[in-house]
């Protein structure tokens, strides 16, 4: 291994041991490929944007990161300067292996490695009390769950090699957000999965917007959301809005950043009005807050 790498991989394993909101960390490799990584939080939940440098002479990096494959490309390659890695909250703990692939347009190929370490994160338990039938569905619903789980499982395998998002994320209802990603929930004394996303505070029949540019690739009634409206900004993100009254959004349909794509309500599992809002990086699932503010892609997309 030339000096030169072992020193970046040591750096970049080093910083990025680093509580969050640590600067900007670059692996470079002997040629002198740059690819920067972001992080909003090192932790479960967390999102790392990795950006390629502008490298003379470089066709295609892919970047591995646990079951996450990212490829990065210069502007005309067809892929995009920077891509996503989703780190899921339930990530364990403990060292990630990162391994970059840096392929040249006169043939030469190189790799670096690293390991990064992903700190614990404490989340809260709840207990909620709902309907029966959201706890223990009756049997007459068992095949309409199954086929929307199955079709929640497609949607969330989207994976659009484009971004289509347009600058950063804003919050998509003024109300107060809870802190409660990743919150351990338990339902009439029932345990059941994590909560996924944050609620936010909205009164019955207020408008709810797209957090970001898109595609809808989703817009029903489910079962244990209620009417949901799934976004897709490229990249293998996607941000979900659930628990709506009225859809007003349509499957296929494109919309920007602000647009209304529905109306606040309590349907599905809910103990009252008020918007799920959740996303989904190539099926792991991240905080939402962290795309708010903190996530810029902005200047990424106008570098293409």
């Amino acid at each position: 291994m030339f000096p030169s790498k072992r020193l970046a991989i040591w750096l970049l394993a080093a910083a990025l041991a680093a509580p969050a909101g640590a600067e900007v960390l670059t692996i470079v490799t002997p040629l002198g490929a740059r690819v920067e990584l972001e992080a909003t939080a090192l932790a479960p939940g967390g999102i790392i944007v990795a950006r390629l440098a502008g490298t003379p002479g470089v066709k295609q990096a892919s970047l591995d990161f646990g079951k996450s494959a990212v490829r990065l490309g210069p502007p005309g390659s067809g892929l995009e300067p920077f891509g996503l890695v989703g780190l899921d909250l339930d990530l364990a703990p403990g060292p990630q292996a990162v391994s970059l692939t840096v392929r040249y347009g006169d043939g030469r190929v190189e790799t670096a490695r690293a390991s990064i370490t992903v700190g614990s994160r404490d989340f809260p338990q709840k207990k909620l009390t709902v309907a029966a039938k959201y706890v223990t569905p009756p049997k007459e619903v068992e095949e309409r769950i199954r086929r929307e789980s199955e079709l929640l499982n497609l949607v969330y395998s989207i994976d659009t090699p484009r971004w289509l998002g347009d600058g950063p994320f804003a919050l998509p209802h003024d109300g107060a957000m809870a802190p409660n990603f990743g919150e351990r929930r338990v339902y009439n004394n029932v345990p059941r999965s994590s909560h996924a996303g944050v609620d936010i505070a909205a009164p019955a029949g207020s408008p709810v917007r797209a957090a970001n540019s898109g595609r809808v690739v989703l817009s029903r009634d489910l079962y244990f959301s209620g009417k949901t409206v799934i976004i897709d900004h490229g990249l293998g993100l996607l941000t979900v809005y659930c628990h709506f009254s009225e859809l007003r959004a349509k499957r296929g349909q494109n919309v920007r950043k602000g647009d209304v794509v529905g109306l606040a309500g309590s349907t599905g599992r809910s103990t009252g009005p008020h918007l799920h809002w959740s996303a989904r990086l190539r099926q792991s699932r991240v905080d939402p807050a962290a795309l708010v503010g903190r996530l810029e892609l902005a200047s990424a997309a106008q570098a293409r």
